[in-house]
């Protein structure tokens, strides 16, 4: 059986898939079984690789990771942000070999689930099985958004929406409120995350922080005035799908 700080961390997943859907009691209970093996591991290290053929899923209980595209000429493309509660390479259940790379942005937990014990669960509890799928159907609707975001919109409104994005997402699963996150992001993974300049990063900011929209300092982002973040980003919260509706 785990233990209980493997139940406490475990938990964290249940939050998640909660922020999206309904879980049963024994439906929950059947996650908190899952045997998982936790791990803490530095800034900026990888968790899974390109290439890789991992026999195991990560679920991420604190700090925060991202998936990267690496080009051969050294330059970085993130492809999205996550946060605990998520399992960056769930899609490795199903697509055995890795075509990018997941790594921690700070110091993070993590917890290691084996295929094996994922798979069985999803027989077992079919509903959970679903909400896994769903959550990764959610992963395609982000990106669409991302896509759009860098194909059509301007560096202000990328940022606006990226920002509106994860306040949503981090509030859902309980880690923010009051319009108050953590925001453990660098102007280079911003940069390389929106397809920007970390020198035009740095102006957007300067100009949304000169028009009291943000404060963004130590890791944390504090929104200033929700309603104009979200009418410059045109932001809808649609494509998150999530069942906790935020910013009351």
């Amino acid at each position: 059986m785990p233990s209980a700080s493997d139940q406490h961390g475990i938990d964290m997943l249940i939050r998640k898939l909660e922020s999206i859907a309904t879980l049963s009691y024994e439906e929950r209970q059947a996650i908190r079984s899952l045997p998982i093996r936790i791990h803490v591991l530095g800034a900026r290290q990888d968790i899974v690789r390109d290439g890789d053929q991992p026999a195991q899923c990560c679920l991420i209980l604190s700090g925060w990771a991202c998936r990267y595209k690496l080009l051969s000429q050294g330059k970085r493309q993130i492809l999205s942000f996550h946060i605990p509660g998520d399992i960056p390479d769930l899609q490795s259940l199903q697509l055995p070999t890795m075509d990018h790379s997941v790594a921690t942005m700070k110091q993070a937990t993590v917890a290691f689930i084996p295929h094996e014990c994922l798979r069985n669960l999803t027989v077992d509890f079919p509903n959970i099985g679903g909400l896994l799928w769903r959550d990764t159907l959610i992963d395609g609707a982000i990106y669409r958004a991302w896509m759009a975001g860098i194909g059509r919109r301007s560096a202000y409104e990328r940022i606006a929406h990226l920002f509106c994005e994860l306040y949503l997402k981090l509030q859902a699963v309980g880690l923010a409120e009051s319009y108050r996150c953590p925001m453990p992001v660098t102007q280079m993974d911003l940069a390389d995350a929106l397809g920007l300049t970390p020198v035009h990063i740095n102006r957007v900011l300067r100009e949304m922080r000169g028009r009291t929209l943000i404060t963004l300092r130590s890791s944390t982002l504090v929104i200033d005035a929700w309603d104009d973040l979200l009418r410059a980003s045109e932001f809808d919260p649609a494509y998150l799908h999530l069942e906790k509706q935020a910013a009351a």
